[in-house]
């Protein structure tokens, strides 16, 4: 046994060596970044499990590797050479929810989706949803700061969480935040670990807000004959001060790849599908988004005739990137840019693909003006995969001579390292630098992630 094995042993946590069960336990759903040779896995059940590892790593000078579902997109679980793997997807109990402060208490390795189910009976629920929130854990969403589909009214998952339980480097274990409505006392910690991928400690526990469940929603689909009007239909709806609760754009390119998969009459001759959904004041608010689609030159205007038909055009929705799984390897990207040059970067991403000779299609959480451009490239063909990266590259350098951002909900982890030293300033940098080397002067906890160098 080797005394990474022995003192995991002798710190009463059960290391997994099987090396086939460490392989699959090696990568995320980030297509195209190569994971290092982990050597040991441990599930951790307990926070006290997480100190224990914490502790041998730091004795030892191991890298950490943090896991939930592993479901991320941009390799910020991906295993690094001699890592642990540490799996906290088993911590996984809601410990309390309290419907007169409207919070939740949860493990990290809570499937989002069961927040809200549980929270149901009280008339509440956790707003944020992200696209895999019946596979995605509420541990991996903070760490990845995860936005989702109702944020253009709901906000994303950084404004949801009160408080953490975390555990350090060191082994120590810190309580941040506050479950109170509001608390300002001292720095914003909590606020701190939510988009660090790991890199600083690992969450055991969340504390989070709860919503009340609308009592009501309505949901459109209007079909365009070019993603241009589409996006100008979605400049139209936010500058005349609507409020959707959702509002999501589907490309061509995914529509055909979503009736391959599931037949449901989508209109595969369109160029574009923006799917709206309203719950405030929602039979005037549907009318209004109805208006500005029209006037932005939408080909046609349907509603959902009942809950059934609206919840088959948002699981079609959540099912995109399956879709386009089954065309080839898809590298995903992930920008955001300023809502009133949504239908350029459209337009823009449709011409990168023609120059690179790539399949790219586009969805996009369009009130938020976050864009997911999939590309979709034959892994075994190096002229396809250098196609690829350098559209991937491309589409990037666009967001940020707009103004936008390298990520808008995804993270950074491995793909996107480089991309950060171009989005911030030197002193951001610098400042990030140092909070790292603070948090985790032995550098073991998730390495390679988020900071390049």
């Amino acid at each position: 046994m080797s005394e990474l094995h022995t003192a995991l042993t002798e710190a009463g946590v059960r290391a997994v060596s099987d090396s086939d069960v460490i392989a699959a336990h090696s990568v995320d759903h980030a297509r195209l970044v190569d994971p290092g040779r982990a050597a040991a896995l441990v599930r951790a059940r307990s926070t006290a499990d997480v100190q224990a590892v914490l502790r041998v790593a730091s004795e030892l000078r191991v890298p950490v590797v943090p896991q939930g579902a592993r479901t991320g997109l941009a390799g910020s679980a991906t295993a690094v050479d001699a890592a642990i793997l540490l799996d906290v997807s088993g911590m996984n109990e809601i410990l309390s929810i309290d419907p007169v402060d409207r919070i939740a208490v949860c493990q990290p390795g809570v499937i989002n989706a069961d927040i809200s189910r549980a929270a149901a009976e009280h008339g509440l629920r956790y707003a944020p949803d992200p696209g895999s929130w019946e596979i995605s854990t509420i541990g991996g969403n903070i760490a990845t700061a995860a936005g989702g589909m109702c944020c253009v009214k709901y906000g994303v998952t950084a404004e949801y969480v009160l408080g953490l339980e975390v555990v350090l480097a060191s082994g120590e274990v810190m309580r941040c935040g506050r479950r109170t409505a509001k608390g300002v006392a001292g720095y914003d910690l909590a606020r701190l670990f939510c988009g660090s991928e790991g890199t600083l400690g690992v969450i055991t526990e969340a504390t989070v807000k709860l919503s009340p469940v609308p009592a009501g929603r309505l949901t459109l689909a209007a079909v365009f004959d070019s993603t241009a009007a589409a996006g100008r239909a979605v400049t139209a709806i936010m500058a005349a001060g609507a409020q959707p609760s959702l509002l999501e754009l589907i490309d061509d390119v995914h529509l055909k790849a979503l009736e391959e998969l599931r037949p449901m009459g989508l209109p595969t001759d369109a160029a574009a599908l923006l799917l709206a959904a309203a719950d405030g004041d929602p039979e005037a608010e549907l009318v209004e988004i109805e208006r500005l689609c029209a006037e932005a030159g939408a080909a046609e205007v349907f509603r959902a005739t009942d809950e059934t038909e609206a919840d088959a055009l948002m699981e079609s929705r959540r099912s995109a990137l399956h879709a386009m799984e089954r065309l080839g390897t898809v590298l995903v990207d992930d920008v955001a840019v300023p809502r009133s040059r949504l239908a350029e970067s459209l337009d823009r991403i449709r011409a990168t693909a023609e120059r690179h000779g790539v399949l790219i299609g586009v969805i996009a959480h369009a009130g938020d003006g976050n864009l997911h451009p999939n590309i979709v490239v034959d892994a075994g063909d190096e002229d396809s995969l250098a196609a690829g990266r350098a559209a991937f590259d491309e589409i990037l350098q666009m967001a940020l001579s707009m103004g936008g951002t390298v990520t808008g909900e995804h993270g950074v982890g491995m793909l996107k390292r480089e991309w950060l030293e171009r989005e911030v300033d030197p002193v951001n940098l610098a400042v990030q630098r140092r909070i790292k080397e603070s948090l985790d002067p032995l550098g073991i906890m998730n390495p390679g992630k988020v900071l390049a160098g």
